[in-house]
């Protein structure tokens, strides 16, 4: 019996049953690289803050100040985390004050731009919309409009990159 497909277990069986018979023949890996043949080149900290935060500025200007955008080994997929959004609350001198912080699993340094891009717009919309609402959603639509067919090939990346290991 084929293990389950965790990164795709929310997605409907005819699906999982032809991921399963990919990784059977082995193609997922050149599927991937067909329609994504290059990674980003943003593997530096200081770069994803960049990046992050030229995205933020083209669609949400008015959201809060971001304080920290790094890689970070120690957020594991495994645990269904791609990256993580934190809103912080300290007080200082009498006063309570928030940071807003993005951390991108160090996984997707060597990965295709647009599963990077797709990530930074999930955790950017964490800033208006903190539940996986339908509104949220809608806001990830609205800054990628493919995000949602993004979302599945970073999954299957994910299966990929487990099951065989590094695809580029």
């Amino acid at each position: 019996m084929a293990e389950p497909l965790k990164y795709l277990s929310a997605y409907a069986p005819a699906l999982q049953d032809q991921v399963q018979q990919m990784l059977a023949k082995n193609t997922l890996a050149d599927f991937l690289r067909t329609k994504y043949p290059d990674c980003h080149s943003f593997t530096r900290d200081h770069e994803l803050r960049d990046y992050v935060l030229s995205l933020k500025s083209r669609y949400m200007k008015k959201s809060s100040p971001l304080s920290k955008i790094v890689y970070d080994n120690k957020i594991h997929v495994i645990n269904n985390a791609l990256g993580l959004h934190t809103y912080i609350s300290r007080v200082q001198g009498g006063k309570l004050k928030s940071k807003n912080e993005i951390r991108i699993s160090s996984v997707f340094k060597k990965a295709p731009e647009a599963f990077l891009n797709m990530i930074v717009v999930h955790e950017l919309a964490h800033l208006k919309e903190k539940a996986h609402n339908k509104a949220f959603y809608q806001l990830c639509q609205h800054m990628l409009s493919d995000y949602h067919q993004l979302e599945l090939d970073m999954r299957l990346y994910l299966t990929e990159l487990e099951i065989n290991g590094e695809i580029y």
